[in-house]
This record gives C-alpha cells, sequence and structure tokens, in this order.
C-alpha cells in the first residue's frame, strides 16, 4: 500500500466516467494549504491584421486548479513564457481585483486579496534593500515595521536568532552594499531579503526566482533555509528555473505550466510515472523533469499545442503521440528522494524503507493504469520527507505542530508514519490528523513559529503593526541614519550654496544708487530664487532609489503611505534650514540688505522647501532619472518664464496669467523684493526725480502692504503641502507592484 502523503497534501482521486456527457469527480479530502480553483486571468492584446489593428482577449492564466501544502516547498516551474511569474502574483493578490477570475482559500476558508498580503510575504526577484544599512540594522528596522507589539529586548533576540538560523552571523555588521560600495554577498543578500519578509513569521511565503543570479553553493544555500522554513509550518510557494538536482531534493510539491495552462502537479517524484504514462521513456541519465518540460516544449512546437497536456493532466486522456516521440515502457520506479541535509547521515533501515515504499508507489501506479489512465493521483508523494529519521536539527523548526502525528491512530496502533493505503476521502480524513490554527503557538523566542494568521480574521484586525506617530519616528530613524552615511547630496547643496553665496557677495556689493543699481539688485534676487530652485533639483533620485523599497514594504502593510510622506518631509527639513542659513547668512551683511533678516531667511527656507516637494513629487511619477532631470528642467525654464522678472505680471497676456500664478518662483522673487523695497527710501535719481522703495514695487505691479509679504510666504507653504499630497496619492494610489 502506498504511504499517506505528507502534512498538509492532498491526496486526490479524480475517475472520469463518461457516459452520456455525464462526468463523475471524487475528491478526497485536503490537510491545510493554500488552494486555488479555476485561475484565469485575461487581458486584451492588440493584434495586426492585415494592416489593421484589432483587440484580442488572451488567457495569461487558463482555469488552473490545484493547492500549495502546508509545511513544504510548492515550486512553479515551465519554460519560458509559462506564466510563472503571474501565476505567483495571482495567489499573492497582486493582480488587480476584477481582472482575476477564481477563488483562492487558505487552510478552507476563503480568502481575499488583502488577507492574502496581510498574511503573507512576497520576496521579489530584485534584492531591494537599503545599501547603506548593515544586515543588523536592516533585520532591526524591519522587526520594527512588523513586530510593534513587541519589547525592543525581543525585538533584538528575534533578530539575532535570526541572523544564526539564515546564515548571517559573520555578516552580521557588514553593510548591504551595492554597485559603489562593497557589502555582503549576493547569497547573503538574498537570505537578508528573505528575513526582512519573514521576521514576523508569515504563514504564506511566497518567492519569485530565489535563486536567480546566485552561484550553484549560494542558490542551495538559499533553497535551503527556505526548506527549514517550510517545515516551520509556513506555506512556501516560490518560481525557479532549471533548479539544480541538489535544489530538486528540497522540492516537495511541483506545478509545472506552460502558456498559462497546467501540465503537472504533484511530488517530484511522479514525474516519472507521469512521463511513462504517456508512454514516453525518460533517455538514460537525463532528469526527469527536465525531460518533461522538453516533452511540453515539443508540443508546444507542433499543431498539437500544449493544451493535449493540459487535457492529460486533468482528465488522464492521453495527448496524441508526435512523430518519433512515442516509446511505449512500463512504469520505471521513482527515484528515492534523498533526505534533507539537515537530518544527516541516514542508515541502512532508512534506505530499506524509503526502497519499501517505492515498491508499493509502483503497485499503486499500476493499479491507476486499470482505469486507462484515468485515474489521477499526482498529489502522491513519499514520507521520507517527514520521516522520524530526520535529526534534532530539523526538529527544531518544527515546533508544536507535529504533536499530533505522535498519537496512535485505530488504523495505525503503532502511531508510524504509514496508516495504510486509501482510496476513498472517508478514509484518509480518519486516518490522517488535519492541522487547525489552534495546534500552532506563538514562540517569541524563534521567528519561524507561524503566527496565528492562519486561526481567524479577528487577529488580522489590526492592518499595521505600529500606531501612526511610531512609524514616522521609525522611519525618520532609518532616514538619518541613511543620510549620516551617504552625506554626499546634502554637503554637495550646501557646498554649492555656501561657495554661490560668497560670488554673490562680491559681485553685488555697493550698488551704485542709478537705474543700473537697481536692475543689479533686481538680478541679485532672481538668481537667488533660480538658484535654490537649481539646487534642488538632484532630489530627483531622492524617490525614485527607494521606490521599489518602498512598494515591497509597503505591499504587506509594513508602514502607511502617509507615515512615509511626512517622515521624509520632518527629515529634510532641518538640512534645507542649515542650506538657506549658511547663504542667507553670507549675503545678508556683505550685501547690505534691507528689512528683517529672519523674513529673508523665512523666505529663502519656505522657497527651497517648496522647491524640495515639486522635485520629489516629480520623481514619483517618472519612471527613471532622465525622465526626471527632463521634467525638473523643463518646469523650472517655465517657472523662470512666468516668475514675473521678464515681463510684470500686469504685463503678462491674460492668457498666460495663470502661469504666473503656479510659478513656484513667483512668490519668493516677490517676497524677497517686497523684503528690500518696501519703504520711502530713495534708492535712485532719475532726471532729478527720486526713484523710492515703494516706487519701485509699484512699477513691477508688486503689492506694497505688509502683509502682502507673509501672504506669499503663506502661498509658498501651499504650494509645499499640495505637492506634498500629490506625492502621498501617488505613494496611496500609483505606487503599487499590481498587474491591472
Amino acid at each position: 500500500m502506498a504511504p499517506p502523503p505528507p502534512n498538509g497534501y492532498r491526496q486526490e482521486t479524480v475517475i472520469d466516467i463518461k457516459n452520456s456527457n455525464k462526468t463523475t469527480r471524487q475528491t478526497v479530502g485536503f490537510t491545510g494549504g493554500l488552494e486555488f480553483f479555476n485561475l484565469t486571468y485575461t487581458v486584451a492584446k492588440k493584434l495586426k491584421v492585415d494592416g489593421k489593428w484589432s483587440s484580442e482577449d488572451v488567457d495569461l492564466l487558463h482555469d488552473i486548479t490545484g493547492y500549495a501544502p502546508k509545511g513544504s516547498i510548492t515550486a512553479v516551474m515551465g519554460p519560458s513564457g509559462a506564466g510563472k511569474s503571474t501565476f505567483l502574483d495571482g495567489l499573492a493578490g497582486r493582480i488587480k481585483s476584477g481582472s482575476l477570475k477564481g477563488r483562492v482559500s487558505l487552510d478552507g476558508a476563503t480568502v481575499s486579496a488583502s488577507l492574502i498580503k496581510r498574511t503573507s510575504a512576497y520576496i521579489m526577484q530584485e534584492d531591494r534593500l537599503f545599501p547603506m544599512l548593515t544586515v543588523y540594522e536592516t533585520l532591526m528596522f524591519a522587526a520594527d515595521f512588523r513586530l510593534g507589539d513587541l519589547s525592543l529586548a525581543d525585538k533584538r533576540q528575534r533578530v539575532e536568532k535570526l541572523i544564526e538560523q539564515l546564515g548571517l552571523s559573520t555578516s552580521r555588521n557588514t553593510y548591504i552594499g551595492d554597485e559603489g560600495t562593497r557589502g555582503v554577498s549576493g547569497g547573503e543578500r538574498r537570505r537578508v531579503s528573505i528575513g526582512v519578509d519573514i521576521i514576523h513569521g508569515p504563514s504564506l511565503l511566497f518567492l519569485d526566482e530565489p535563486t536567480s543570479g546566485l552561484d550553484s553553493t549560494s542558490a542551495h544555500s538559499v533553497i535551503e533555509k527556505v526548506h527549514d522554513i517550510a517545515r516551520s509550518g509556513s506555506t512556501v510557494i516560490l518560481t525557479i528555473h532549471q533548479p539544480s538536482s541538489r535544489i530538486q531534493l528540497l522540492l516537495d510539491h511541483l506545478i509545472i505550466l506552460a502558456r498559462g495552462q497546467l501540465m503537472f502537479q504533484g511530488s517530484p517524484d511522479d514525474v516519472t510515472h507521469h512521463l511513462s504514462r504517456m508512454s514516453r521513456k525518460i533517455p538514460k541519465g537525463e532528469n526527469p523533469i527536465e525531460h518533461l518540460i522538453d516533452v511540453i516544449q515539443e508540443y508546444d512546437q507542433c499543431e498539437v499545442g500544449v493544451e493535449a497536456l493540459a487535457e492529460f493532466a486533468r482528465t488522464g486522456l492521453k495527448p496524441p503521440p508526435l512523430k518519433d516521440g512515442m516509446s511505449t515502457v512500463e512504469p520505471s520506479p521513482s527515484p528515492v528522494r534523498a533526505p534533507h541535509r539537515g537530518g544527516g547521515r541516514q542508515g541502512r533501515g532508512y534506505e530499506e524503507k524509503s526502497l519499501e515504499m517505492s515498491r508499493t508507489s509502483q503497485v499503486s501506479r499500476r493499479v491507476a493504469d486499470e482505469y486507462d489512465h484515468s485515474l489521477r493521483s499526482p498529489y502522491n508523494n513519499n514520507s521520507q520527507s517527514w520521516s522520524t529519521s530526520h535529526s534534532a536539527m530539523f526538529l527544531k523548526f518544527t515546533p508544536s505542530r507535529l504533536r499530533n502525528e505522535s498519537k496512535p491512530h485505530k488504523n495505525n496502533p503503532a502511531g508510524h508514519g504509514s496508516p495504510g493505503y486509501y482510496a476513498y476521502s472517508s478514509e484518509i480524513l480518519a486516518a490522517t490528523p488535519t492541522p487547525h490554527s489552534s495546534d500552532y503557538t506563538v514562540n517569541e523566542n524563534d521567528y519561524l513559529t507561524p503566527t496565528m494568521a492562519t486561526a481567524s480574521p479577528e487577529h488580522l484586525a489590526a492592518k499595521f503593526a505600529n500606531s501612526f506617530f511610531s512609524e514616522i519616528w521609525i522611519l525618520m530613524r532609518r532616514n538619518f541614519i541613511n543620510i549620516r552615511r551617504t552625506p554626499e547630496l546634502f554637503l554637495s547643496r550646501l557646498m554649492v550654496l555656501t561657495i554661490m553665496g560668497f560670488m554673490m557677495a562680491t559681485m553685488f556689493h555697493n550698488p551704485k544708487e542709478n537705474l543700473q543699481g537697481i536692475t543689479n539688485r533686481l538680478s541679485f534676487f532672481i538668481f537667488t530664487v533660480c538658484l535654490f530652485f537649481f539646487s534642488s533639483n538632484d532630489a530627483v533620485p531622492a524617490f525614485i532609489q527607494e521606490r521599489f523599497i518602498f512598494i515591497r514594504e509597503t505591499s504587506h502593510n509594513a508602514y502607511r503611505a502617509s507615515s512615509y510622506t511626512i517622515a521624509g518631509l520632518i527629515t529634510h527639513m532641518p538640512f534645507l534650514l542649515l542650506q538657506a542659513s549658511a547663504y542667507a547668512g553670507i549675503v545678508w551683511f556683505a550685501l547690505t540688505l534691507r528689512g528683517p533678516f529672519y523674513y529673508f531667511l523665512i523666505v529663502l527656507f519656505v522657497s527651497l522647501l517648496s522647491t524640495n516637494s515639486f522635485v520629489v513629487f516629480v520623481s514619483s511619477v517618472v519612471p527613471n532619472y532622465i525622465l526626471g532631470y527632463a521634467a525638473v528642467i523643463a518646469f523650472t525654464a517655465l517657472f523662470f518664464l512666468f516668475c514675473g522678472y521678464f515681463l510684470s505680471s500686469h504685463d503678462i497676456p491674460v492668457y498666460w496669467r495663470w502661469m504666473n500664478k503656479i510659478s513656484t518662483m513667483t512668490y519668493p522673487y516677490e517676497g524677497l523684493l517686497m523684503n528690500e523695497y518696501q519703504t520711502d527710501k530713495s534708492f535712485a535719481v532719475n532726471h532729478g526725480v527720486n526713484i523710492t522703495g515703494v516706487g519701485i514695487l509699484n512699477s513691477l505691479h508688486i503689492g506694497t502692504k505688509e502683509s502682502k509679504k507673509w501672504e506669499n510666504v503663506g502661498i509658498m507653504l501651499g504650494w509645499a503641502v499640495f505637492y506634498r499630497i500629490l506625492f502621498y496619492l501617488v505613494l496611496r494610489f500609483g505606487s503599487k507592484n499590481q498587474r491591472s
């Protein structure tokens, strides 16, 4: 008799009885994990037919039904363009609501995309981390975001244990690094990315090509750590391309796709039998999984197409043979899978038990052939993965979840893991204990212990782990660390403004009391406004560099977009004030400017604030640096043209005056002029007529009242707030890593 599936697996029997278009399906029970039913994702694709463009609906995913067992690694594989990443996004709730059809359930209960996001972690193919944070700091900030209820000591303890279990102890205080800064290795960086997303013990873990770009040893190390996470009780689903033989030994469940359709689902050990049922012989020494993918590509490149293989996987109806592609063979034994490396060396008893299971599996497959291949059991898997021969290294990742398995059962008095071969759901449900949410305990000292996320929606009422103000404080601390370790951006601005201040002080000192002197002073003010605007242009990369980090962190509600917006604003304000103070302190006294110094400083500071807000907003809506700089330069030219220097607001054509109102240069320029010229003092004599400050303002159609000065400051603050609100809206609704 065949051994039972390991915990989390469904042993399914599907019998197609075709009588008068009648189909009967018998399916056995499910012991826990993620189930998906009839997943279909359709997009409109434009095609050119007879010189005319037409729109055609194309299924990127087509009617995929299956499951991912709890406590195991489910690998999604297939040739290029199979829809692996699309399928993973669909399961993870990263496809826009309404675009994906079908149903997803967790432990038997239907769940929404928002609930999936809250109880899962999604590790992207690219490692999006702050390069100037150490491994420890990166994981500590992740703990701050995701473990808001724990004390600082508990967070540190969990991070230290996580570092040890991920094999990062030697690189604990090493920077993450990037192209310009030497840091951790590629494999270590990938493990840090995994650690960031599993710090809170998610019940679901999605990984998109976790071995991409890694050497064989690093890739195996990463999957080995993921294997340990799965054995803790999490449901792990990953996409992987051409895994090595060592990595294949760590995979428990396969989902093979092609053209968005399901080609195979079940244990890696069942691939050989699946091919034999198709009468396809595996060449000597060739990997069965790779050979199956080769067969899929053969069908894909011929007239038959992969639909025949999808039908075979669904109903057991043999696909039509291909030329030189058929050879009748007896079902060959499944290769005996080696135990997990953490289990240590296995003795002879383990090998004999594995051989017996393999022979028993052959018997069950011969029984399946009696149904003319209409009987499908792709979910069978031998129980080596869960055998008691694993060492203590494995058991330490397996908390109280396994306690039910040690209980004797009436069909298995000895308490062994093999209660017998079952053909119907009633027998399986009676013999296989089904884990419930109550079987899991939250152990504060072990990051791998599953959370209560799968227990009930009540435990998920809190969408965010921290309060609004706590999030702001955590983000500010991280921002200040990054600024302290990458001071080039603000130091370069400060240096530019300081040097330009000295140059302006030497060029425009002692203005003559004539019309040319007034013109020179006006040129000084407009150049100051432009200088402050251009000095903020290098903030274009500010959000572009962090966009993917922000998307990764907020996709699972690490913090609010509003917290990120406010934290960034508060973080930059002291540095903006320092820049404005350095410039104002130099030019004010050297040029003996009039009016209150504090107003001069406030105008410069608020000007920097509004300009910075504008540039940050632009950086949030452009895809790259080139477009960002191009957009900022274009708007700078427009704002400069309509600020009132070349033409006063009164002389600008009526249909362009709105540009004068939206120009962020208009208000600091007018504010500086009012601070200098709101006086009856004479600044020049023209043909015997004194030109007073009020006269200069009147000729430029600029207000002369004191209240007008502060009105301009208020408008600049309003623009700063307006652009920050736009920035927030882009973050909140436009910066989502989600398919439409």
